[in-house]
């Protein structure tokens, strides 16, 4: 199992906390099982992702790693 951090917003944590509590899972659980079902829903090998082209990744949002101005 691989361990890492991952930093979201207050509201979608909450959201998941919330979703997490209806389905009676963790909140770990309720995480993988999303990602499970978004990830099966589009095949392996496709090129468009969901959210857009993934020739273009959506830039990073408050990471320190966009450009400055």
């Amino acid at each position: 199992m691989f361990k890492f951090t991952l930093r979201i917003p207050e509201e979608l944590h909450a959201r998941l906390a919330a979703q997490a509590v209806t389905d009676r899972r963790s909140l770990n659980a309720e995480i993988l099982h999303l990602l499970e079902a978004a990830l099966s829903a589009v095949p392996s090998g496709t090129q468009n992702r969901p959210g857009g082209d993934s020739a273009s990744p959506a830039p990073l949002r408050g990471s320190g790693h966009s450009p400055r101005p």
